[in-house]
């Protein structure tokens, strides 16, 4: 039975992290599909092998202001077909979803809105969350069956960040996101991760200001979630905390066929 990697990861500029190896790291992992996130470029900005990556079809999607957000997907096999935002949702100015689908799935490469900025950022980041939520919906509702990774900046539960009492009143661990990532998972998509490994102290982004991730003071807020007819083909949902470069580290999953 052939298997299939998924690997996520949110890049904080994928210039920087090109500088830090990241095509050897590409090469070496060589996942069937790559979902980026926060790459802050336009593709006529790189080079070509950092716009498409030998052996991937590369699609990327990128807001007017340079230098911020962006999502690229780079997959070896070709998809079926590509879309950009949430069909209708007008929530897709800053290029922040890429939707790739497959002969027996469908893949969201999602970065979703920060709330830290302000009450303004924040009711924009919960009205993304719903507008997700619907467009999510209205696909398995229909019979897709469904995958969505991406740099979600909320931590769901307690054991999802390291210290949750200092930070219940920040964008991130606020109840209303929190609420939100509950809410999801009730509509029927699963926390792959989760699902394997119930351990403490497993996170995706440190504060590189206070060089926690030395002390692994970190948050997980790096997802997979599948729909519950996808999740029978999960074999494996990891965490690469290894994997340096950015203040985030890759998460992944594996699919059987």
């Amino acid at each position: 039975m052939a298997e299939v990697k998924i690997l996520c990861w949110n890049v904080n500029g994928i210039r920087a992290v090109r500088g830090k190896g990241f095509l050897g790291w590409l090469y070496k992992e060589s996942p069937d599909i790559l979902c980026l996130q926060e790459t802050k470029a336009h593709p006529e900005q790189l080079d070509k092998d950092l716009r498409e990556p030998q052996g991937y079809h590369a699609y990327w999607n990128y807001p007017e202001r340079k230098g911020y957000s962006g999502v690229a997907t780079f997959t070896k096999t070709k998809p079926v077909a590509v879309k950009y935002g949430f069909e209708g949702a007008g929530f897709d100015l800053e290029g922040r979803v890429i939707i790739t689908e497959y002969a027996d799935f469908l893949l969201m490469n999602v970065y979703f809105p920060n709330g830290k900025m302000g009450e303004e950022r924040l009711k924009y980041k919960i009205d993304f969350y719903e507008a997700f939520l619907q467009f999510a919906d209205s696909l398995k509702a229909a019979g897709t069956k469904l995958a969505a990774c991406g740099d979600f900046n909320t931590a769901h539960k307690e054991i999802d960040l390291a210290r949750p009492k200092e930070n219940e009143n920040i964008s991130g661990f606020l109840p209303i996101e929190r609420d939100w990532l509950d809410k999801f998972v009730a509509h029927g998509y699963i926390d792959t991760f989760r699902h394997f490994n119930k351990q403490p102290h497993q996170y995706t982004w440190w504060d590189m200001k206070t060089r926690a991730r030395e002390r692994n003071v970190g948050w997980r807020i790096d997802y997979f979630f599948v729909t519950e007819d996808l999740l029978s083909v999960v074999s494996n949902a990891f965490i690469m905390s290894e994997v340096t470069g950015s203040d985030h580290c890759p998460v992944g999953i594996i699919l059987k066929r």
